[in-house]
């Protein structure tokens, strides 16, 4: 048996996997969606990015988890990555679902945004917050009107410091057996780094036809990917 540790990406919280969890957990794995520090119903809680790596360690730890498949998406793939490398024996397998991976002294706002302060000054502008996006940014990416509404009605402003915080790494990310789920909706092709991770015999690729937030457009398909992950470990 696998125990899944799930984070969603910016303005997400547990709840956003809720359609997938019920397909792992049918499977006979354990499922823990985790909501990190100032989203969700969590909001209101100070959080840095190394915040939300301690989130994502203290859910395995606390819960004293074994076999673990770390499961980051989108902006959840920095915290989870470098969760990956501090949970020791616990490491099964980790799976980045169309995410940002981490580099050392790197943050999501250097990473995502290669340079550009438009991130940072979106943030300022916002009083320390990433605003979720609206209804008319989600299309395109294969999500259905009611999705779109689900999305978007329970999204919370993302904690800036999260964004703008630099990744602490100790090894080479090369070095992690991984899954690389590439949404193709949302771009063709994995970024230049992923690109050259997926050249190493320990990182695989998987491709899915939807957008950028398949646990709503896809969340069967998704699953499926995810066992099919451990299974492999």
């Amino acid at each position: 048996m696998a125990n899944y540790v799930l984070a969603a990406g910016a303005w997400l919280g547990a709840w956003a996997w809720d359609d997938v969890v019920p397909e792992l957990r049918a499977a006979g794995h354990g499922a823990h969606p985790v909501t990190l520090s100032g989203l969700g119903d969590r909001k209101g809680r100070p959080a840095g990015q190394r915040t939300h790596v301690q989130d994502i360690v203290g859910e395995v730890e606390g819960r004293d988890l074994r076999d673990v498949v770390l499961v980051g998406h989108s902006y959840s793939g920095i915290p989870v990555g470098q969760a990956a490398e501090r949970i020791g024996d616990r490491l099964a397998h980790v799976v980045f679902v169309d995410s940002v991976v981490p580099a050392d002294g790197e943050s999501f706002a250097s990473r995502w945004w290669q340079g550009s302060r438009a991130l940072e000054d979106a943030i300022v502008a916002n009083g320390g917050f990433w605003a979720p996006p609206t209804a008319a940014e989600c299309d395109g990416q294969g999500l259905t009107g009611q999705q779109i509404r689900r999305f978007v009605s329970g999204a919370t402003p993302h904690p800036g410091a999260t964004l703008t915080e630099p990744a602490v790494l100790e090894r080479d990310l090369g070095e992690l057996t991984a899954t690389y789920v590439k949404c193709l909706l949302d771009g063709p092709e994995p970024s230049d780094d992923v690109a050259a991770l997926l050249t190493g015999k320990r990182w695989r690729l998987v491709e899915t036809d939807t957008g950028h937030w398949p646990m709503f457009s896809r969340p069967r398909e998704l699953a499926r990917i995810l066992l099919e992950a451990a299974s492999t470990a």
